[in-house]
């Protein structure tokens, strides 16, 4: 059993490259900002799923400090926001979604928030399957 046991173990020093490499991927899975005419624009993957979830997204988010623009495509369940960088920031914004109740990107939804929203906002509601989380966003070659 011994034989067995040295052949799967890590060398001494290949574990730390292996996380750090990990932790990259986990970082350039989410889309990073672009600059646009008046501002930077994200995309952010949702669990969002009827047009209740869209209207409180967008309602949120336009109230927001530095959005200049929220919308959701409810096909692909991606948030497009539009906003001043001197006044907010990627990662302030996904943050904010998941006070509202949903996932986004690879950030967990507040349950508190998420127990809140109507029950056809819920998980499993207008037949959709329950979101994975952290969500995964869509690969498309960018």
């Amino acid at each position: 059993m011994n034989h067995n046991r040295e052949k799967f173990s890590l060398r001494k020093g290949t574990l730390m490259p292996i996380i750090l490499l990990l932790a990259s991927i986990q970082s350039f899975s989410q889309k990073e900002p672009l600059e646009v005419d008046g501002g930077f624009k994200v995309e952010i993957q949702t669990s969002a799923i009827c047009e209740m979830c869209q209207y409180t997204l967008e309602k949120d988010l336009a109230f927001e400090k530095g959005v200049k623009e929220a919308t959701l495509n409810l096909e692909d369940k991606v948030m497009t926001i539009v906003y001043n960088p001197s006044k907010t920031d990627a990662q302030t914004l996904r943050e904010r979604i998941t006070m509202v109740g949903y996932h986004a990107d690879t950030l967990a939804r507040n349950p508190i928030s998420y127990e809140k929203l109507p029950m056809c906002c819920k998980d499993g509601s207008h037949g959709t399957p329950v979101p994975q989380v952290p969500l995964q966003p869509k690969k498309d070659g960018n």
